[in-house]
């Protein structure tokens, strides 16, 4: 049966004026004029029987329609994009597209990844990044690793889901910072400039918590967006900073960084393997999540706490 679709370049057009709000600058991105922009958007609004934008003063606007079907093809369009540069390169049969936390992904898993290569060859692995849950079923994703607490992990719907391990963070400063005291105990660190990341406003608290301290001043201090920011604090001596280790291994490698006191406590976060909980995962897959796991086992800085890694849950 002969599928009812419009024409790629008429979907091409249409998804540029979208995003731009702009036949002109639709035009200017696709290296077309705007009339043929105007041309093929027209044959899509004439296939489809709704009008997708309307006229204005300043331009062209997107009717409610218009908005409803460019939300529903962006992502098609991307993933069929993937698909096809997959198939150019020779990947498609053994590509995974993974969603990751952008640190974690940066800072430690990309400097791992020569070593999945090396043990399959066969398999191309592309990552975007991801902060918060979505559904699997409107993007191109195989799998995710996210961060998050075990009820945001719980409610994230129709998934199975891999615990790899829990967050464990230490109070981490600059060799020079370091050198103000011969120890370095939960109390000391209680009085010293604090370093907080914006994100998580409670982090230092619960480590004092859990660590039996009294600090008051535990919610005071600069604060910093990401991770990198606060490790970048942190290496220029503004103070201490709560992070994960295995999050700065490169600095601390360079003794850029050191551990003030070894009493890693957990921040309440995990980091997970999600996927799918409908589909039977593909072997590229399976393999990629028992690497992580023994890759995981082998760092001393993922500082388990007794959990069960490899524990599998599914959301409903």
């Amino acid at each position: 049966m002969r599928r009812k679709l419009p024409t790629l370049q008429a979907l091409d057009c249409f998804e540029a004026a979208a995003r731009h709000q702009s036949y002109t600058l639709a035009a200017r991105e696709l290296a077309l004029t705007q009339g043929a922009i105007s041309r093929r958007i027209a044959s899509l609004e004439a296939f489809v029987g709704v009008r997708l934008f309307s006229r204005t003063r300043h331009g062209v606007a997107l009717t409610a329609a218009g908005a409803a079907y460019a939300r529903q093809i962006a992502g098609r369009l991307d993933g069929l994009e993937r698909d096809t540069l997959d198939a150019m390169s020779g990947a498609g049969q053994g590509a995974l597209h993974i969603a990751a936390v952008p640190t974690f992904a940066a800072r430690w898993l990309v400097p791992r990844l020569a070593r999945f290569a090396a043990a399959c060859p066969e398999v191309t692995v592309h990552i975007d990044t991801c902060t918060r849950p979505f559904l699997f079923s409107e993007t191109p994703y195989d799998g995710a690793l996210y961060a998050g607490t075990e009820e945001q992990v719980r409610n994230w719907p129709g998934t199975r889901t891999t615990l790899l391990m829990h967050e464990m963070v230490v109070p981490i400063a600059s060799p020079a910072f370091a050198a103000r005291r011969k120890v370095w105990r939960p109390a000391d660190v209680a009085r010293a400039p604090l370093l907080q990341q914006s994100t998580r406003p409670d982090a230092w608290r619960q480590w004092f918590e859990a660590c039996a301290v009294d600090a008051p001043d535990a919610l005071r201090g600069p604060r910093y967006e990401l991770f990198s920011m606060l490790a970048s604090a942190a290496v220029c001596g503004l103070g201490v900073a709560l992070m994960p280790a295995m999050l700065v291994q490169a600095e601390i490698a360079r003794n850029d960084l050191v551990i003030l006191c070894n009493q890693p406590a957990s921040s309440r976060r995990s980091y997970c393997f999600v996927s799918p909980e409908a589909a039977q995962p593909a072997a590229a897959l399976s393999s990629f999540v028992q690497w992580l796991q023994g890759e995981i086992a082998g760092d001393a800085l993922c500082a388990p706490d007794g959990g069960r890694p490899g524990t599998v849950r599914r959301s409903t």
